[in-house]
């Protein structure tokens, strides 16, 4: 893929990148993967669902959703990952921390055996505050959808 190519469709930015660029580990890393990353506009992260998730052991044990919560969380860990890829090396091991949660709407439960992709594009960004806007799909239907902002601290 030349660079005129690379800029079009982005780029992937696998799970040993992903760790390498924000803090968040097992059981609390919520993407597997980055693609479409296009700095200072936007990407998608992507969630396998699996059975395995701990914390379907009790949302809910008989019929098993990922809790909303997680939803945003993926949103925010994908944009991290957009900021760090932005940002550059010197950014990396800097923590992104939640400032605001608008709008946030959750359409579909989504369970085991999903793969959710969350499509994130930043609306601005001013010194280290970056606001961005995301919605959560499975397979192109959408399930959740959020404006949130964030700020990023050594």
């Amino acid at each position: 893929m030349d660079g005129k190519e690379a800029a079009v469709n982005g780029l992937t930015i696998d799970i040993e990148r992903v760790m390498a660029m924000i803090p968040h580990r097992y059981p609390f890393l919520m993407i597997d993967r980055v693609v479409d990353v296009v700095a200072n506009e936007g990407c998608v992260g992507v969630k396998n669902v699996s059975i395995n998730e701990p914390f379907f052991q009790g949302h809910f044990p008989t019929r098993p959703v990922m809790p909303g919560v997680l939803i945003i969380e993926a949103m925010a860990q994908t944009s991290a990952v957009l900021v760090v890829h932005t940002l550059g090396a010197a950014s990396e091991g800097k923590l992104v921390y939640f400032m605001s949660v608008d709008g946030a709407r959750f359409r579909k439960p989504v369970v085991p055996g999903d793969q959710l992709r969350v499509h994130v594009r930043k609306e601005r960004s001013r010194g280290n505050v970056w606001k961005f806007s995301a919605e959560a799909k499975v397979d192109g239907h959408l399930v959740a959808e959020a404006t949130y902002a964030a700020m990023i601290l050594d």
